[in-house]
């Protein structure tokens, strides 16, 4: 296949704003704002930023007939030491179905501030056997720019059928990581920016990366209007990193959000090998027994 010639291998899995502007009305369509927004700390590392939901953006305008789903609140298991870690898969299932996830809808995600918060539900969703699922792309920044409407208030749906299909190979832990250090056929992808990545920051706790990792930042997969880039770019920068089919990829960040872009991003490329670490840099740098690697000294 030609560059020219390269599309998503998924293309149900992302919506155009302009589909779901001609779709609003169909009933079995369900779209969900998943806006959450970090505030970042300096006054320890066990807590690099603060969290807070998107609900009160969401209530001033939002997509019409979407309703809000607070991922820290309902999709976070909160007796964690860290922001976002999973919860049971059988309590998650049973939050999605509360929140109108299941049969016989097809849901749309989205985000106002970074794709990354619609990715993140998107996996969480996927892993639990529902596929008919897809992200919105560029999110309300991109249905803003095109004029549409928006409505004020706030939506909830009713309780929908979600039987699960739980798949637990793709968010591994830390001792899956680390057993993957240095593994043929596997590559570490750093999704944090890249002074992270090099160490110049030391937001959470030890700086620096998972020994022998790469970096792909997540936001040089997305324009500046928060849609993807195309196939043919991403697909460019996945290569310049040997990444292809045949690679096993685990990819990670500050709290297991970023990541899950990138990792979107590799599906639809065709690469079926994904794995997310679900607590990422937040809770490997503050575990000193781990190793870490960096080509910066803090002074």
């Amino acid at each position: 296949m030609s560059e020219r010639e390269i599309k998503w291998k998924y293309p149900q899995s992302i919506v155009s704003c302009e589909w779901l502007r001609k779709n609003l009305s169909d009933k079995n369509i369900r779209i969900y704002d998943c806006t959450t927004y970090l505030h970042y700390t300096d006054t320890h590392p066990s807590k690099p930023y603060d969290v807070e939901s998107g609900i009160k953006n969401y209530r001033k305008g939002h997509i019409p007939n979407s309703a809000f789903m607070d991922i820290q609140e309902k999709l976070s298991n909160n007796d964690s030491d860290f922001k976002f870690t999973i919860p049971d898969y059988e309590i998650l299932a049973n939050n999605f179905q509360d929140l109108g996830i299941g049969d016989p809808y097809h849901i749309i995600l989205y985000s106002g501030n970074g794709i990354q918060w619609a990715t993140r539900v998107w996996w969480l969703i996927f892993i639990l056997g529902f596929s008919k699922v897809s992200i919105l792309d560029g999110g309300i920044k991109e249905w803003k720019r095109l004029g549409f409407e928006l409505e004020k208030g706030e939506n909830t749906y009713k309780k929908a059928r979600f039987v699960p299909r739980i798949d637990k190979t793709v968010f591994v832990d830390k001792e899956q990581t680390y057993t993957s250090l240095n593994k043929k056929g596997c590559i570490l992808l750093n999704a944090l920016t890249s002074d992270l990545h090099r160490g110049e920051n030391s937001r959470y706790g030890r700086p620096g990366r998972i020994p022998g990792s790469k970096n792909i930042p997540f936001e040089e997969l997305v324009e500046d209007s928060q849609k993807l880039i195309s196939p043919q770019k991403a697909q460019a920068i996945f290569k310049n990193k040997n990444i292809n089919q045949k690679i096993r990829v685990l990819n990670y960040c500050g709290g297991g959000i970023a990541a899950t872009l990138n990792a979107f991003v590799l599906r639809q490329l065709g690469i079926e090998k994904i794995e997310i670490y679900d607590n990422s840099m937040s809770e490997w740098a503050m575990d000193h027994q781990l190793p870490i690697e960096k080509d910066y000294i803090l002074k």
